[in-house]
């Protein structure tokens, strides 16, 4: 039989796959001298129905005919090796992947063949086994239909009673392989979607509904596992450490997508198999105890506030339940303590039942009053609504307690929590807001409901013939009445309270939601005050202003225009220092560039940042580290953060006056140098000197300088600017030509901070780079170096002391000339009255920003 197996035959014939299943059917043992030729026999047999199936139906007909399935079953009963399993869970994968003829399928399906092999007990205890096992599954379901799927489970009264394809698969859902763990969701997916009544009660009924809430507590493990990595990335950045998180970002995203594709399928009872279960194991006790004000660290709780932010995105963008988004908005109303161990709750320090006293009670810092058993709060920030207008925003009778809600810790990391706290919670205000399953309702109670939605809302009731909306639509107070939002709020504090097992406590309910959209305001203006958090930050907070107020500055009241005007003064300050400071010649461009950037951020339709953002350290938090205090390239980065903050508060003032927001910021054109300047005296016909030019020495003071110990080179330096640029040269004179030289060496005029040497007749100059670096920097702060980027250094020796303070007279003037350039060119932008008045006239490009050596955008 060994040697007959391997005569010369035609391989892709009928006669072949006779020969085949005779001997297989021949065959009554196997062992260690035939199993080679099974081994063989069943991988060919693949071939040949895969074969037939595109070109001739005769082999299928004979592989029925042979009753093959039913020799794959008595070969598998028979042999205990391991190789002839691993041959025949991929013979049958192979075919069933590729049978195109629903015929054949029917077939393979409508015997208990394909069954018994699913619930064979194979040894998993080899891994490459349980694989091969996983794609065999993962091919059977990725046939299912309505029609085929019927052939697969065992009914009684239209009851699905047994479905070993998916009962065996979920066992292997939470392997610590990830691609069993992939082909398990794959399958699972491909059994929801087939839309089978029978079959999807099934998987919503116990036992098998264990397998969702499972999910979700290994979800839940993931979690913290995950605030675990994003802990020590906090304390010590590392690359390696970065990118362990990354892909368990990845997984936590992968696994909630799944989430959506399983709502997708359309299973009610799935769907709330889901919502309950994230809320119950993971939303509620997890990630909101995690956002107290007074859990400072991890430790009082099992996952970083951080974290939870980032999470709360993750689910509100990617998991579309309207039950799941809803519960989580009006969760923002209550205070974090009702959902973990009354024990264990802590309100400023101390245990609390959630019991006030009835006395009136005046806090030192007079932001907290209690009073009749409410706790009355304003924001503790220098835009508070009580500074508003306290009539209006405290109405009688209410019991407007904020204080200690989650809402309110959101708005509180917003004013005084640090960049990532701030980031986060802008990204789950954001997240809410552009949640399409959300309440339009809950959105207005949370006080960010976009003022163009509340209009159309209300225009929209009054056109129906509602007499509520066209009242509200003429009325003072813009937003949909207490009791509207109220009653939203209610179903779901009742779920809440379902689900938790206790009182949900909730005080907030019936306050005003112009209160609520006012304390959102007093949060982004404090934002927009605060000097340590960064512009990228800030950006985010005003694309949420922008949403909030699109088109009036009806609720942008005196205080808040003086807390900005203020803001921007400071900032102005800083910007009219920079035009003296290291980059005097890039600080037009990067104006130029920042604001176009900032104008789309600000404008942009959807948030412009991923949630994963909120888990990643600031690249600037450790460049600064690394770099020295006087370095130009610090000095860069804090310019380019500056003009940034600038930037963006320039466009909330424009914003908020109701101006739309040029393209171009506002700025003076350039001019050309005067005649009597050194460029022009010098011959200088281009706007930039390249080295190996001939120029005429006009003012010219000889030097000398060694760039190498012992090479002394002798100069003529040269100190010019033409309009808002500016270098300093040294030329090599030609002996043939009087007066005239050749430029050898060009360094930036911009930052050169000369200085005279107190001993000998030298010049010391800084010798910055002519553009900031940052690709390489953050090449350079990857590769852990030690040594510190640093400045060039010039010492220029002249003859005598004369000739060197005429040499830092020239340098000095020249600097002062180019600074003046720039601050010239600025005036309209820094009065924010004359830049409105500047962008009603025809707009200046970008090109005409700086003068024509201006450097392009990639290298900023």
């Amino acid at each position: 039989m060994w040697f007959s197996f391997w005569r010369s035959r035609d391989r892709f014939s009928l006669d072949e796959l006779r020969y085949l299943t005779d001997q297989l059917q021949k065959t009554q043992t196997v062992n260690e001298v035939n199993k080679d030729f099974v081994i063989e026999a069943l991988r060919s047999i693949a071939e040949l129905i895969t074969y037939g199936d595109q070109h001739d139906t005769k082999f299928f007909e004979l592989f029925m005919e042979k009753q093959v399935m039913g020799e794959f079953v008595r070969i598998l009963k028979i042999c205990r090796a391991v190789s002839v399993s691993l041959q025949l869970l991929q013979t049958m994968s192979i075919m069933i992947q590729n049978l195109k003829s629903e015929h054949a399928i029917y077939y393979m399906f409508s015997n208990e063949h394909i069954n018994f092999l699913i619930t064979y007990k194979f040894d998993f205890r080899h891994d490459e086994l349980l694989s091969y096992y996983i794609s065999f599954l993962r091919a059977i379901s990725g046939k299912l239909n309505k029609n085929t799927i019927s052939l697969l489970v065992k009914t009684q009264n239209d009851d699905v009673v047994s479905f070993p394809l998916y009962v065996e698969a979920i066992r292997f859902a939470f392997h610590e392989e990830s691609m069993i763990r992939t082909a398990v969701r794959a399958l699972t997916l491909n059994v929801y979607h087939v839309g089978d009544e029978s079959v999807n009660r099934f998987v919503a009924k116990q036992p098998h509904s264990n397998y969702f809430s499972n999910l979700v507590t290994f979800f839940r493990k993931q979690c913290v596992d995950l605030n675990g990595l994003v802990s020590e990335v906090t304390k010590k950045p590392d690359t390696d450490a970065n990118a362990i998180m990354i892909a368990a970002v990845d997984e936590i995203e992968d696994k909630l997508y799944y989430f959506s594709d399983v709502i997708s399928a359309g299973i009610p009872d799935v769907g709330k198999l889901i919502t309950d279960n994230m809320l119950e194991f993971l939303i509620l006790p997890l990630l909101l105890p995690s956002l107290r004000l007074d859990a400072v660290n991890v430790q009082e709780t099992q996952i970083d506030a951080i974290t939870s932010l980032y999470l709360l995105c993750c689910i509100l963008r990617i998991v579309k339940i309207k039950d799941l988004a809803n519960a989580i908005a009006a969760a923002f109303f209550c205070p974090p303590e009702v959902f973990i161990p009354k024990s264990e709750a802590k309100v400023n320090g101390h245990v609390s039942d959630h019991s006030y006293t009835s006395e009136a009670d005046q806090s030192d810092n007079g932001n907290i009053v209690e009073f009749d058993g409410c706790l009355k709060v304003t924001l503790p920030n220098a835009a508070s609504s009580s500074q508003v207008n306290p009539e209006e925003i405290v109405l009688q009778n209410e019991c407007s307690s904020s204080y200690g809600s989650l809402r309110y810790a959101l708005l509180s990391f917003i004013t005084n929590g640090d960049d990532l706290q701030v980031l986060g919670s802008l990204s789950v205000l954001a997240t809410l807001l552009q949640t399409k399953e959300l309440d339009e309702t809950m959105l207005d109670a949370l006080g960010i409901l976009p003022q163009r939605k509340q209009h159309k809302k209300l225009l929209l009731q009054a056109l129906v013939g509602e007499g509520s909306g066209e009242d509200q639509l003429f009325a003072s107070e813009l937003g949909f009445s207490r009791d509207s939002f109220s009653n939203e709020l209610d179903g779901y504090l009742q779920k809440l309270k379902e689900l938790h097992g206790g009182v949900c406590y909730y005080p907030e309910v019936g306050t005003s939601p112009r209160v609520h959209r006012f304390q959102v305001l007093d949060a982004l203006v404090s934002l927009f005050c605060r000097s340590d958090i960064s512009a990228e930050t800030l950006w985010d907070g005003g694309w949420l202003l922008r949403q909030l107020l699109p088109y009036s500055e009806a609720e942008f009241n005196n205080q808040y225009e003086k807390l900005l005007k203020d803001s921007y003064i400071n900032c102005t300050s800083a910007i009219v220092k920079e035009t003296r400071g290291m980059w005097p010649d890039l600080l037009l461009t990067v104006l130029c560039d920042e604001w176009i950037k900032c104008k789309r951020a600000i404008e942009a339709s959807p948030p412009r940042k991923e949630p994963k953002d909120i888990l990643l350290p600031s690249q600037k938090a450790f460049c600064n580290d690394s770099l020295h205090n006087e370095s130009s390239i610090k000095a860069a980065e804090r310019m380019c953060e500056l003009v940034k903050v600038f930037v963006l508060l320039h466009q909330v003032q424009l914003f908020y006056l109701g101006r739309v927001l040029p393209e171009q910021p506002p700025i003076y054109p350039p001019t050309d140098a005067p005649e009597n300047s050194r460029a022009r005296t010098a011959g200088l016909d281009i706007s930039c000197p390249k080295p190996g030019i001939e120029l005429k020495l006009v003012d010219a003071v000889p030097c000398r300088i060694a760039f190498e110990r012992g090479k002394e080179r002798h100069f003529c330096f040269l100190a010019m600017s033409w309009g808002t640029s500016g270098w300093i040269l040294l030329a090599e004179e030609l002996p043939l030509k009087h007066q005239y030289g050749v430029v050898r060496l060009i360094a930036p005029l911009a930052g050169s901070d000369p200085r005279v040497d107190g001993t000998h007749p030298w010049l010391h100059l800084r010798i910055r780079p002519t553009f900031p670096p940052y690709a390489d920097l953050k090449k350079y702060v990857a590769s852990k170096k030690t040594k510190p980027l640093v400045d060039g250094r010039w010492t220029l020796a002249f003859r005598n002391e004369e000739s060197c303070k005429i040499a830092f007279s020239m340098t000095i003037e020249e600097i002062n000339l180019q600074n003046d350039e720039v601050e010239r060119r600025l005036k309209p932008l820094l009065d924010i009255q004359g830049a409105v008045d500047i962008s009603n006239q025809s707009p200046l490009c970008c090109s005409d920003a700086v003068s024509s050596s201006s450097i392009p955008s990639d290298s900023l």
